[in-house]
């Protein structure tokens, strides 16, 4: 048997990648054969391949953030024929993975391979920004940038169900996509800081900006005292020449100057593989986490935004799609 995977080869357009296969890997004494059943298009995979993700690997490597799929063998035998999702960061665009027992979290029956992947790594990334970090309280109000996309969704959906009022950026296109999911839509190409101070005069109390760039400073401006700004990326520079980690490091001076300021505000940036020096602890809230989303998921409170179902095979037309601005929620590859 073979393993097909999609290679990343270098700093190529999304038509560069390449399908190739290799013999099937054997799980150790401590891992499992997952037979991947679906993998995501995230905004990550769109950085590394103009090689502006703060730490990606060299090239030629797999890409693939997160997988859910079924145990086909394991070093525990109760694991067998179990549906499983695992955050991978890379490696997850194949048909076949072999992971680490410990980072295997179970999917409930309810809810089917492609919807379930819509929400690992969106679903911890969102999930952990506002209830572990923000901590942003029923009532209070939140403002999304980038409301439409695969975090965007799913942060919008977690805030409405603990009863915060959401304020959310989206293209034109997307807007009514947005007040379907129960937030306030903006147009972002429009005066933003002044519509969101006409709905919040006294400020939010918290924003996700997963954007960077310039539009930083009006995301920490439009903070009410005690709020918090949680920046996640800096898409607005993904397309920039020079270094990929040098936005991120003034990102990071900024963040920690304003901290450093009397002004009853704070500024976090979020990296859902932060703490894992701590890797039993950060294992642990991996798994608690997504087990939540993945709850509130199967009771109906979360509703999977997939944007299309394509092959494996077709991973470059995936990625050109996602690329493209056109969807609402997460491409999902399906092997």
């Amino acid at each position: 048997m073979t393993v097909t995977e999609i290679v990343l080869p270098g700093l190529v357009e999304p038509d560069g990648l390449r399908v190739e296969h290799r013999e099937m890997p054997r799980p150790g004494a401590d891992e499992a054969l997952v037979r991947v059943e679906a993998t995501g298009v995230s905004f990550a995979e769109q950085q590394m391949r103009r090689g502006k993700y703060f730490d990606q690997p060299p090239f030629p490597f797999v890409p693939g953030y997160d997988v859910v799929g079924t145990v086909l063998e394991a070093g525990d035998p109760a694991l067998a024929g179990r549906r499983v999702a695992a955050m991978t960061k890379i490696g997850g665009w194949r048909s076949h993975v072999v992971l680490a027992e410990a980072d295997l979290v179970p999917v409930p029956e309810e809810l089917d391979a492609a919807e379930a992947e819509t929400f690992v790594v969106n679903g911890i990334t969102a999930y952990q920004m506002l209830h572990r970090w923000a901590k942003v309280k029923a009532a209070g109000t939140i403002l999304v940038h980038g409301a439409s996309g695969g975090v965007g969704t799913t942060l919008v959906q977690l805030a409405r169900a603990a009863g915060i009022t959401v304020i959310g950026t989206a293209s034109a296109r997307n807007l009514d996509a947005v007040t379907a999911l129960g937030a306030t839509a903006l147009d972002y190409r429009g005066d933003v800081p002044a519509q969101v101070r006409a709905l919040a005069p006294g400020g939010v109390d918290a924003v996700f900006d997963h954007v960077g760039g310039p539009g930083i400073v009006d995301s920490f401006r439009l903070l009410a005292p005690g709020g918090s700004l949680v920046a996640y990326g800096s898409a607005s520079t993904k397309d920039d020449p020079g270094n990929s980690r040098l936005p991120v490091f003034k990102l990071f001076a900024l963040l920690l100057w304003w901290n450093v300021l009397p002004n009853r505000r704070r500024a976090h940036f979020y990296n859902v593989w932060g703490g894992k020096r701590n890797l039993t602890r950060f294992r642990a809230r991996l798994a608690e986490d997504l087990t939540a989303v993945f709850a509130l998921a199967a009771k109906g409170d979360l509703t999977a935004q997939v944007a299309a179902r394509i092959p494996l095979a077709d991973a470059a037309k995936a990625l050109a799609l996602a690329e493209s601005g056109t969807v609402t929620g997460k491409v999902v590859l399906v092997p």
